[in-house]
């Protein structure tokens, strides 16, 4: 077992935006959570990532209670996930080197990280984690010279190059146009089987979370209101998961279909965002 929630509530001053979850994940399983603005997914998201502490229940993280564990012994468990943002928290007037080198920070003594700052120790990985994303011409300019696509896929380079044991993507593909969402997203998922990283990705997106993930979470009011694979979803649980949802509309059976029967797209060269 890898993740493990038991009975976890969150409360906020004006409502429970996690109410009752029990969930487990296993090592190395590829999950969407789907569902409404304002259903839980982003609170839900900083649990595992242990960003925020629960107000009820019990939490694991790959396999650690990490509210049990002191400042210190939780950092390192940090150091092992991957947290990739929907705006990517990067500071404006730093290169993109070093926002990618950073994701190795963690890992590293002050003093390397440090020196990372000044001079980055590894151009040569960094330069092949760009590249898979289309990024590698950009590996010198500053932040803020990048759209928001740009800098959603920063970001993702930052958490591979940071080889997490755990990835956990907020949004990762919302700035960016629909074929290089596809693209990006089929690359996150090869990358996470190939180092064997258990992948948790939050969508607002249907067609993105029924092509590309195996196992899909409906999430609404802060409740679990189905969790299966991707192919056992039925109609009817997605218009009640979206029910008023004026952005999102469920999709019938025919179009769910139409995602699973088209063939996976094979690496290519996406457009620029």
């Amino acid at each position: 077992m890898n993740i493990e929630l038991r009975d976890v509530g969150v409360r906020t001053p004006r409502n429970l935006a996690l109410n009752d979850i029990a969930l487990s994940i296993e090592s190395g399983e590829q999950v969407a959570i789907i569902g409404p603005s304002g259903a839980g997914k982003s609170t839900l998201l900083r649990l595992l990532a242990t960003a925020q502490k629960p107000d009820t229940g019990s939490l694991k993280t790959l396999n650690v209670a990490p509210w049990s564990l002191n400042s210190r012994a939780r950092q390192k468990l940090r150091a092992r996930i991957g947290l990739i943002q929907q705006s990517p928290p990067l500071p404006p007037r730093q290169r993109v080197v070093t926002s990618i080198a950073a994701g190795r920070a963690g890992q590293w003594s002050i003093f390397k990280s440090l020196l990372n700052l000044i001079y980055p120790l590894d151009i040569t990985g960094i330069h092949a984690n760009l590249a898979k994303l289309d990024l590698a011409e950009k590996i010198f300019e500053r932040c803020d010279q990048l759209s928001g696509g740009q800098l959603q896929r920063v970001a993702i380079a930052r958490a591979l190059y940071q080889q997490p044991e755990l990835i956990l993507a907020d949004e990762p593909v919302s700035a960016m146009d629909p074929l290089l969402a596809q693209h990006t997203l089929a690359l996150l998922n090869r990358e996470a089987q190939t180092s064997k990283a258990t992948l948790v990705v939050s969508l607002h997106n249907l067609e993105l979370a029924l092509r590309h993930f195996p196992r899909v979470i409906g999430l609404r009011d802060g409740q679990i209101l189905f969790d299966k694979p991707a192919e056992e979803i039925r109609s009817d649980e997605l218009d009640q998961l979206y029910a008023n949802e004026q952005l999102q509309p469920a999709i019938g059976h025919t179009e769910r279909e139409q995602f699973q029967q088209q063939p996976q797209q094979q690496p290519l060269t996406p457009p620029r965002s």
